[in-house]
């Protein structure tokens, strides 16, 4: 426990301490476990019910992610990438209450804050009877990811945490919008021919981030080289996982669908016939 204090009261940003959720990893702690209860126990529990209508909740809920992920980003592109003196290379934290190193300090709590709030997609998916969307990846990308950045606004809000958190706003807002369009219906599918396109930009912002990680360890400005140790060991997780649902998504399952219709399996309604037949 004395380890612990030192810890929480020595390296701590005390900017953020007194913040929402920010005082001890126990809300989130408590918030992540709930969830993945929910994931196992909620899947079973509606084995025998019903799947929910949800469609105007999800809608509202999808439309308010796009526009918190819009906020979120802003908040960085404002506060980072277009600040004067602020190196894109890499950057130290600077744990002033100078408004932009406190604004960017703030957007690094929001974009935490949006992860807790995302976890409500796999709730969605399990009272819609979707469980086929709630793969490992899924559960491990959301589980974990308010985690993570509950340790960098607690200790490094700032700094280099800008490029992952803004990288992620913006394929967010992109992901959300996808989700908004999908959720009004058919009448919609036509505007969702980028989904593959989607799914290569996620895989090209974890390439993204390793690269400039590794660069900023290379130039090393004072950015705590452990924590880029440990998001580049985290994006390596996410690169093979996200390849594995790339290649699984759209070169399997288009093999095994080709193989299908070759063989005059009925698809959608549709039976195809071979020549032979």
């Amino acid at each position: 426990m004395d380890n612990y204090d030192y810890m929480m009261t020595e390296f701590s940003d005390k900017r953020t301490v007194n913040w929402f959720l920010m005082s001890s990893p126990l809300p989130t702690l408590i918030t992540v476990g709930s969830y993945l209860l929910i994931v196992y126990w909620g899947q079973h529990w509606m084995k025998s019910r019903p799947a929910m209508e949800l469609k105007s909740i999800i809608i509202a809920y999808n439309f308010c992610l796009v526009l918190l992920s819009t906020y979120i980003f802003w908040e960085f592109f404002i506060s980072a990438w277009v600040c004067t003196g602020f190196s894109l290379t890499c950057e130290s934290v600077n744990y002033s209450d100078d408004p932009l190193p406190r604004r960017l300090a703030g957007a690094c709590w929001w974009f935490f804050f949006s992860k807790l709030v995302e976890l409500l997609d796999t709730v969605f998916f399990i009272l819609r009877k979707k469980n086929n969307q709630i793969s490992f990846l899924h559960v491990y990308h959301h589980s974990t990811m308010p985690l993570l950045w509950w340790v960098g606004v607690r200790f490094v809000p700032g700094g280099e945490a800008y490029f992952s958190a803004s990288i992620n706003c913006f394929i967010h807002v992109l992901m959300y919008t996808y989700y908004l369009l999908s959720a009004m219906g058919p009448s919609m599918q036509k505007y969702l021919w980028w989904k593959k396109y989607m799914t290569t930009l996620q895989l090209v912002q974890f390439w993204a981030i390793l690269f400039h990680t590794f660069n900023a360890i290379r130039v090393d400005c004072g950015f705590p080289n452990g924590y880029n140790y440990a998001l580049i060991i985290y994006d390596l997780s996410h690169i093979f996982l996200f390849s594995h649902f790339y290649y699984q998504t759209y070169y399997t399952k288009k093999r095994v669908q080709s193989k299908s219709a070759q063989n005059g399996v009925v698809q959608n309604g549709i039976k195809h016939h071979t020549k032979e037949e």
